[in-house]
């Protein structure tokens, strides 16, 4: 639990009792609105359980991930693979049944060094060049890849498609791609987890949830089951 969740909301100094108020002022407890201790005593009450809830996922993932490596492992050793660092990829582990599924997605984070800009300035000569009826379906698929979203980060996945545009035979052009990909750099894997299971062999897979964006609540459970 977080050091501020074990901030007491009540406490008693020289016999009276007290509440911290955001400025970090006590305030005696009865000049606190009756809704505010009643909301003060709900969002600690939610906090606790998110919390501990918080605690025992971190706690699932990493018996999960320890237990999917560890046959890994026992699978290496079986046909004698010897090198087992630095694994990624994806890979799914089934019960014998069919019925129940384990996916394992590691992936790489990527980002973009400094080629990138060289490679927009070459891009932009090119378009800048070429005749306008040619350049303008180019131009959509560059200011999509270039557009800088809400949190200030441009479209991975738009930049990287370009690469495919093989049909470009511009020298700028080619050195522009040859630039994006001399601009990506690996920060780092992330290790994703998918769980699913079905009735029988003939029904479609469901999932089981865990990220609380994807949950549904119990009055939504029930709407969808009216």
């Amino acid at each position: 639990m977080s050091e501020k969740s074990q901030i007491p909301a009540v406490i008693e100094l020289n016999g009276k009792m007290y509440m911290h108020n955001a400025d970090g002022h006590l305030v005696p407890l009865e000049l606190v609105r009756e809704e505010r201790k009643l909301e003060d005593q709900m969002v600690r009450s939610i906090l606790t359980y998110a919390e501990e809830l918080s605690g025992q996922i971190a706690r699932f993932k990493a018996h999960t991930y320890d237990d999917c490596m560890a046959f890994l492992a026992v699978l290496a050793d079986k046909y004698g693979v010897s090198n087992r660092a630095g694994k990624k990829g994806n890979v799914t582990f089934s019960s014998f049944d069919g019925l129940m599924k384990v996916e394992v997605r590691i992936a790489e984070a990527l980002t973009f060094g400094p080629e990138l800009q060289t490679a927009k300035e070459l891009i932009d000569e090119c378009i800048n060049e070429w005749a306008a009826d040619a350049a303008a379906p180019i131009r959509m698929l560059v200011n999509k890849a270039f557009d800088v979203d809400q949190a200030g980060k441009i479209n991975r996945n738009a930049i990287l498609s370009l690469r495919s545009t093989t049909e470009i035979k511009d020298p700028r052009w080619i050195k522009a791609m040859e630039a994006i990909t001399a601009s990506l750099r690996v920060t780092g894997t992330k290790t994703q987890f998918y769980f699913s299971r079905r009735a029988s062999v003939d029904d479609a897979w469901s999932s089981i949830t865990i990220d609380l964006a994807d949950a549904k609540t119990p009055r939504q459970s029930e709407t969808q089951a009216a």
